[in-house]
């Protein structure tokens, strides 16, 4: 029985010609996606449309950093995988706290463009999120990379879903609860990778105190 989480497979894995291939598609389409839909979230006045953007600014982040520590030591790829789940997490706070004020003085978006642009974000991510779902149960790193781009799916539905409710009921409200939805993925999100890249942590810590 093949073994998931030992060394010597997660480095091979993490190594993979496919993997990396995967995270350059991943990269150009959340680049792409991000300055698309951060132009079109303040063309519509819409705190998800901006709030998803980010998303995408971080995932493309993520996917660059994933590159840099792909067959590095497993500590490093921890790290890694540490850093992005706190970005989630500093992300998840930046999102509630706009769509606060957005809801202290914020007008109703523009529906049209808030589903057209989450439509076509729809159609990005759950086409990286099938590419990527063979690395689903890689090391955190992996498990990190699969876990933002399955959240990116979820939002952009949410998105989806918002204009309609915008479009339905002429006010705001429905864009900024789903903000506050995607807020709550990213906090969900980060802290599950955290936990991840900390568990890694301590066992990698643990095997070179016993080495020596």
């Amino acid at each position: 029985m093949a073994c998931n989480h030992c060394a010597s497979e997660t480095v091979s894995r993490a190594t993979d010609v496919r993997w990396r291939q995967a995270l350059w598609v991943a990269l150009a389409v959340n680049g792409a996606m991000f300055a698309v839909e951060l132009g079109a979230g303040f063309m519509a006045d819409s705190k998800s449309l901006q709030a998803d953007a980010l998303d995408f600014f971080s995932d493309a982040a993520n996917y660059a950093i994933s590159l840099g520590v792909a067959g590095l030591a497993l500590a490093w790829r921890a790290r890694a995988a540490l850093f992005k789940g706190l970005t989630l997490l500093l992300m998840g706070a930046y999102v509630i706290g706009t769509a606060v004020l957005a809801a202290l003085q914020g007008s109703a978006p523009e529906p049209f463009l808030m589903g057209g642009i989450g439509v076509a974000a729809l159609v990005a991510n759950v086409s990286v999120a099938i590419m990527l779902f063979r690395w689903r149960a890689g090391d955190a790193n992996m498990q990190s990379v699969w876990i933002c781009s399955r959240n990116d799916a979820i939002a952009n539905i949410a998105v989806v879903a918002a204009a309609l409710g915008v479009f339905g009921t002429g006010t705001r409200w429905p864009d900024l609860v789903v903000a506050g939805l995607m807020a709550a993925l990213s906090f969900s999100g980060g802290w599950r990778i955290v936990r991840l890249a900390a568990a890694e942590l301590r066992t990698t810590e643990a095997h070179a105190s016993a080495q020596r």
